[in-house]
């Protein structure tokens, strides 16, 4: 089997077919268990999300919060390795038939051989990685890798990055941009959401990619507001949240198919 970013640009031109935003999940991998999170992952592919991210768990995720950091802590603590990622993707991609790919910092990819990540993630059929740490003029070797093996590369930007570095970091990725934000405490997530949708605004003037949203969206109205102006809306902490406060397993699968159901219903609103 070989990469799957075909399948990835094809999900997102369906939603953008049917006039609507693709619904992006994220989960880390190994949470709450290697096994719980395959479960989870093919759920949120199987309820609504048109796209899944798999975290690769980091002892110090500082583009994280305490949400997603609580769960990689877990993950961690039980023993999850790059073979369980890889697994998860593999996994998930095969009892959906949906694009999963893998976001990651640089630092375990760069350890455990570029070229070898590449293969293992093609093998697995993986869409390609979200590298929110790597530089893109530091990124020739993976993205060599990466072409190689059917895989795209996701750069991340952000409202602080100035037009002519929007137009350098798009034009080094594949699959999407992904558009970071943060919705903010309350009081301030009105100028956030403005500042989001001038980032989206601004990256689209550099680039035909989709520009999917991340903005701490965490439920239909909020996911069917960022979706009027993105191509994509990017949920995590909302899913990692509802599987933290679960009871057992069973009950927290159950909680991330229904948050699922409803956020894609609001993407469907916009």
């Amino acid at each position: 089997m070989s990469g799957t970013i075909e399948l990835l640009d094809a999900a997102l031109a369906q939603a953008k077919s049917e006039n609507r935003a693709a619904l992006v999940g994220y989960l880390p991998a190994g949470f709450p268990t290697v096994e719980g999170g395959i479960a989870a992952c093919t759920a949120l592919l199987e309820s609504g999300c048109d796209v899944v991210e798999v975290g690769l768990p980091h002892s110090d995720p500082v583009l994280d919060g305490p949400v997603i950091q609580t769960a990689d802590d877990i993950a961690l603590r039980g023993g999850v390795r790059i073979a369980d990622v890889i697994r998860t993707v593999r996994e998930a991609h095969a009892a959906t038939g949906k694009p999963v790919l893998i976001m990651t910092y640089w630092n375990p990819i760069d350890r455990y051989g570029v070229e070898r990540f590449a293969a293992e993630l093609g093998e697995a059929g993986g869409a390609g990685c979200i590298l929110p740490d790597l530089p893109v003029e530091e990124s020739d070797a993976w993205r060599k890798a990466a072409e190689a093996n059917g895989l795209g590369t996701v750069f991340v930007v952000a409202p602080s990055s100035r037009d002519e570095r929007l137009a350098k970091i798009t034009a080094a990725g594949s699959g999407f941009v992904y558009a970071a934000s943060l919705m903010g405490v309350t009081g301030t997530r009105e100028s956030v959401g403005r500042e989001a949708e001038s980032l989206v605004s601004r990256t689209r003037a550099t680039t035909s990619l989709p520009v999917c949203v991340g903005l701490g969206v965490s439920n239909a109205r909020q996911a069917s507001e960022v979706a009027s102006f993105a191509d994509g809306v990017i949920v995590g902490s909302a899913f990692v949240k509802r599987l933290l406060d679960a009871a057992d397993l069973d009950s927290g699968l159950a909680d991330v198919r229904a948050l699922a159901g409803e956020l894609a219903a609001g993407v469907r609103r916009s």
